[in-house]
């Protein structure tokens, strides 16, 4: 490229040559042509050292700095993408453990509820049962208690009947005549409250 330079310049040295001679006649020494053959090999040994030192020094330094940021930034980009991958790998992870700790607190609830409630169940059947239980001594305590009841109550109009009748008379009477008298009266009355 850089002899492509120098053969241009040669040609426009050439082509405005008649300019040249004009312009020497001026006195500018470069123009003079007797001068021309040590500028020319000047020009071409500075532009030769120009070319080997950007050739062999500069532009390799250059080309290998640009090499070396373009695998760092290629590296970046791997190590970005690579990252990016972590990420969303990461992600449908974390995405996996919160519905299946969604999934276990729901089932977790689910028997909890469902123990809950054998729990209540069983201590309400418990409790029917003893409440049951309870009522069966009561209905059999008030059975006992009707059954025993006329014989109290008799007893108790027999003692009555005695000390009102004494008291109305003022002597003993006898009580077998009395008991005979309340057992009637109490049989009609549990023929008729009870019955019987």
């Amino acid at each position: 490229m850089i002899k492509k330079y120098i053969i241009q310049s040669i040609f426009l040295n050439l082509f405005f040559l008649k300019e040249v001679f004009a312009a020497e006649s001026g006195g500018m020494p470069q123009l003079n042509p007797e001068f021309w053959i040590s500028q020319i090999f000047w020009l071409t040994l500075t532009f030769g050292i120009l070319y080997v030192i950007l050739s062999k020094l500069i532009l390799p330094k250059i080309s290998a700095n640009l090499e070396l940021r373009k695998s760092q930034i290629q590296e970046n980009i791997e190590a970005a993408e690579k990252q990016r991958k972590e990420s969303e790998s990461k992600l449908e992870e974390y995405d996996k453990i919160i519905s299946k700790t969604k999934l276990e607190a729901k089932n977790i609830f689910k028997e909890t509820r469902e123990k809950a409630l054998k729990d209540i169940n069983a201590k309400r059947d418990a409790l029917e049962k003893q409440i049951d239980e309870e009522i069966k001594k009561v209905e059999e305590e008030i059975s006992v208690l009707k059954k025993a009841a006329p014989e109290k109550i008799n007893k108790i109009a027999i003692e009555t009947s005695s000390e009102i009748l004494k008291n109305l008379i003022g002597a003993d009477v006898n009580n077998s005549s009395i008991s005979a008298i309340v057992d009637d009266l109490s049989k009609k009355n549990s023929d008729k409250y009870y019955g019987n």
